[in-house]
Formats: C-alpha cells, sequence, structure tokens
C-alpha cells in the first residue's frame, strides 16, 4: 500500500504569464521570519528592545538569503553554478542550503552585536529557539515542490511522487517533525521551563546537536542530490556537513557549563 502525491500546485497565486508569483516556497519563508520574529519577541520579555529585536531580523533575513543561496551553490551544485553564473541568484525557482544559511546567519549575528554591544550567544540561544519554526514549515515547502524527496520503500505509508514509479519516503515531513517540531518542543521547554536558560550558549549548542542528529539520521531514507549522489561509501553532503554541526554543538554545551 501506497499513497499518490497530492495535486498540490506549487504557485499559489501568478498574473496572467508574468514572471511575479507566489509560491509555497517563498511563503515558507515569510511564515518562518515573521513567526520567528514574534516567538523571539516573546521569549526575550523585554530583557532587549523590541527595537533591537526588530534591527537583528533585517540581519538574519539577509544572512538566510546570502547564506544559503551560497551554501547551496558551494555545496551542492556548483559546476552548473560556475558555468551558468545568472542562476545563482535565481533564489526564486529554489535551492537553498540548510547548512549556508546558518552559517550565514551566525555571521550576520555576529557583527550585529559587536554594531550593539551584545552577547553573541545570549542572541544566538534566542535564534537557536525559533529555527526550528523556519524549518517546519521549509520542509513542508519541499513536500509540496515534491523535491528531496525520499529513497523507495516498500513501507504502507510510502508516497509516489510526481515522475516516480516506485513509492518513497516522504523524507521531508520526516524532516519537517523532528528537526522542525521535535526540536521546538524540546527547547521551548528548555529555554521556559529549565534553568538551562540562565547558561549562555547551552540552547545554541542543543541547537546545532539536535539538529546534526535528527539531520543525519533523517538522510538514511532521503534520496541523495541527484547532481552529487553518496559522497564517501554511502554518506550524503548533508551528513557530511552535519558532522562539523555536531562537534561544534558539543564544543559549545562543553564550553558553556564551564563558563557557568
Amino acid at each position: 500500500m501506497s499513497f499518490s502525491f497530492p495535486n498540490i500546485d506549487p504557485v499559489i497565486l501568478q498574473i496572467g504569464s508574468s514572471p511575479l508569483k507566489v509560491t509555497w516556497y517563498s511563503l515558507s519563508y515569510v511564515a518562518g521570519i515573521l513567526l520567528s520574529w514574534l516567538y523571539i519577541r516573546m521569549l526575550n520579555k523585554n530583557k532587549i528592545s523590541n527595537k533591537i529585536i526588530d534591527d537583528l531580523i533585517t540581519y538574519i533575513i539577509i544572512g538566510i538569503i546570502v547564506g544559503g543561496r551560497l551554501g547551496y551553490v558551494l555545496f551542492y551544485d556548483l559546476e552548473y553554478n560556475i558555468a551558468h553564473p545568472g542562476n545563482i541568484i535565481r533564489t526564486w525557482d529554489g535551492g537553498m542550503s540548510f547548512h549556508g544559511g546558518l552559517f550565514g546567519v551566525i555571521a550576520a549575528s555576529f557583527i550585529f552585536c559587536k554594531l550593539n554591544k551584545l552577547k553573541f550567544f545570549d542572541i544566538m540561544d534566542l535564534l537557536a529557539c525559533a529555527t526550528p519554526i523556519g524549518l517546519f514549515f521549509g520542509r513542508i515547502a519541499n513536500f509540496i515542490n515534491a523535491e528531496l524527496y525520499g529513497r523507495i520503500t516498500d513501507v504502507s505509508w510510502g508516497v509516489i511522487f510526481p515522475g516516480q514509479i516506485h513509492a518513497r519516503h516522504a523524507s521531508q515531513l520526516y524532516e519537517s517533525l523532528t528537526e522542525g517540531l521535535l526540536s521546538f518542543i524540546i527547547l521551548y521547554l528548555l529555554a521556559t521551563k529549565t534553568k538551562i536558560r540562565d547558561i549562555s550558549g547551552m540552547i545554541s549548542g542543543i541547537f546545532l546537536l539536535l539538529y546534526a542528529l535528527f539531520r543525519t539520521l533523517i538522510e538514511n531514507y532521503r534520496e541523495p542530490d541527484e547532481q552529487i549522489g553518496f559522497v564517501i561509501y554511502n554518506i550524503t553532503m548533508g551528513q557530511l556537513l552535519s558532522t562539523p554541526m555536531l562537534l561544534s554543538g558539543i564544543i559549545i554545551i562543553i564550553y558553556s557549563m564551564r563558563a557557568k
């Protein structure tokens, strides 16, 4: 038994044949950023002025777009983009790397903290709590786009994606539930119900650890990127890029505990 892919148009609204259109993919970014902004303000409880938080979001948006796109170009499709440099700016067609976006957000946050004399890990802890919101919506958009689907499977909940004859794991939804929803719940409880919230950097380290573990696990069910395949033996690019995240998370947690 398997499920046929639901007939969902990736384009929500388009004016005639013009290139101006609203897609589920772009809407997922808008929803993720907007809800993350509101959630950060709620967690912050006016410890940092709302104006500072509002200004921070501008830096974060730039970091996500620039880092996410450059990460995809460098890690997933460098040869094609070198041959077609005009494609690099076509973010509306998809092609964003979470690992690249994460690096962009870290860089943008570091600059912002330096300019505003803020403690870096205090800001990163807030962002870490909110990041799973964007991951949740982003992976659902990947499912709607019928991209980044899983490997062939015979499980009863397998999905037959467009252009495929075999049922596959809906790995996008697996990631949405683990990297997104489950991570959000864990970090919310830690940040609001435990004293971990008082240890600067702990939430950031735990987020990196959670994401790396969940991503590494789900990559075993996700079809490797066609243009790359397996990088080393059965290791995918997603798993390879998650390794430094895992190590960084452990280091930050140890550093935070010792500093406390």
